[in-house]
């Protein structure tokens, strides 16, 4: 049913705004719970716009992905929380929600796991040559010839930008293939690893550059060709944080020039578009996002978005506060 056409809020339910399209199965579950208002499904911003303002003298609750979302919900005056569903908030305007209040949350910890193996598959895919490997068997070129040697991983170093919570269980499973770790934050850390103060000298220190950094004006374009020169050309670069933290017109300059070795990326400056470059490169590995993209953890995510709208509604502590 369009919004616009429900007679009135239903009183047993607390009317909820849903800005933009995430997790169908979360969204179907809020459906069960709300009485939901979808922004993303109506068609004109006039539409839009009418919405926004016969939820405003009753609306305090927005669910969003976390990435995006429609600035419209700031309109609502009587907004008190935003629940995000997933872990990097770059689509909200923190200097809103901090003047005016608003509770934002977000579902960290849950999706560490899936992120941290996809990135070791991505290490692994790189340096091991797996995906030329596959296509090759495909192709019938094993029958005429053996398959160039690939690097192995035991002894190498992976240099981690970035070492948060998703960025420790990276570098525990690198552990595990007996890669040393080296990492860059804006402080260091009481862990056993090397820290390095700069990009430059991390990556001078790395065999596998691997960035977690998260997205934001903070972060733009801060994986340049400088740092690819310091990564060198027996180098590798990995991306699982955000695409916009990599200038990426640099890292194809680097990857065309030899500078460095391959990059395996699973994000990118302007998802779904990939730079037509990148696609046509045997030296790189190119995967659509999915770095949390597995059954388990969107479920666990969406049910921190779900608990996190109910603590507010029960007038409890929220449970994953930005």
């Amino acid at each position: 049913m369009n919004p616009l056409t429900r007679p009135q809020l239903n009183p047993q339910r607390p009317p909820l705004l849903i800005a933009n399209s995430f997790h169908p199965e979360t969204v179907a579950k809020l459906d069960a719970q709300y009485d939901t208002h979808k922004l993303w499904l109506l068609d004109s911003p006039q539409e839009q716009q009418a919405l926004i303002e016969r939820l405003a003298p009753v609306c305090e609750a927005v669910a969003t992905a976390s990435w995006a979302t429609n600035t419209l919900i700031y309109q609502l005056p009587r907004l008190k929380l935003i629940s995000c569903f997933g872990v990097g908030t770059d689509g909200i305007d923190f200097n809103i929600t901090g003047a005016r209040g608003i509770h934002v949350t977000n579902t960290p910890r849950v999706l560490n796991d899936a992120v941290a193996d996809l990135a070791m598959a991505l290490v692994l895919a790189t340096s091991r040559n797996l995906i030329n490997a596959d296509r090759y068997v495909r192709d019938g070129k094993w029958l005429q010839a053996p398959f160039p040697f690939s690097s192995s991983l035991a002894g190498k170093t992976l240099g981690i930008i970035g070492l948060g919570a998703i960025g420790k269980e990276i570098a525990n499973r690198a552990t595990a293939f007996k890669m040393q770790i080296a990492y860059h934050n804006r402080q260091p850390k009481d862990l056993p690893w090397r820290y390095y103060p700069s990009l430059n000298a991390l990556a001078r220190a790395s065999d596998v550059l691997l960035c977690m950094l998260p997205g934001g004006t903070a972060t733009s374009r801060m994986l340049n060709l400088a740092v690819f020169r310091e990564l060198g050309p027996q180098g590798i670069f990995i991306n699982v944080g955000r695409g916009s933290s990599v200038d990426e017109m640099d890292l194809v300059a680097a990857l065309q020039q030899g500078v460095i070795a391959g990059a395996g990326l699973d994000v990118y400056t302007s998802e779904p578009r990939v730079p037509e470059a990148l696609l046509s490169m045997p030296n790189v590995v190119l995967f659509p996002h999915i770095g949390s993209a597995t059954v388990e953890t969107r479920r666990a995510m969406g049910q921190l978005t779900l608990d996190n709208l109910a603590a507010y509604f029960a007038g409890q502590s929220l449970l994953t506060p930005c």
